[in-house]
């Protein structure tokens, strides 16, 4: 018999890679962001005569001038990077927050929220989820 990994599509395996490892990925896109801005900075600043800027400037100031592209992109990248990693932490937090109840009149009154922000976080909270529903007796 043929695996299972095998039959699913490559447009259903990279949306559960990238919720799996959403705390990641948004960090690293914050992190690039940063770079990115950290070296435009250095580019166009007085630094650019200080630490590893000198090395930097000349290995991206050729004839396609990417410190250019640093001013614009990383900006925008760190900002979603932020938005990214700021709105995952919110999540996170309010998730927790919602599953610490031991009452199951509690737990059905947040059931909608729970679920909404279960689109904000990884498919093991997913799991965590349908385990306190069925602690809880909760039939859905």
């Amino acid at each position: 018999m043929p695996d299972e990994g095998a039959r699913t599509p490559l447009e259903r395996r990279l949306r559960h890679g990238l919720r799996t490892y959403r705390a990641v990925i948004s960090g690293a896109v914050l992190a690039i962001g940063a770079l990115l801005t950290v070296l435009a900075v250095g580019a166009f600043t007085p630094l650019q005569t200080t630490g590893p800027f000198p090395a930097i400037d000349h290995a991206t100031n050729g004839p396609p001038n990417y410190n250019l592209v640093f001013v614009i992109v990383g900006p925008i990248v760190a900002i979603v990077g932020a938005y990214l990693v700021g709105s995952y932490a919110v999540a996170r937090r309010r998730f927790e927050h919602l599953m610490l109840t031991k009452s199951k009149a509690e737990f059905l009154r947040n059931i909608p929220e729970i679920e909404d922000l279960l689109w904000d976080l990884t498919p093991v909270d997913a799991i965590r989820y349908e385990a306190k529903s069925a602690e809880l007796h909760v039939r859905r």
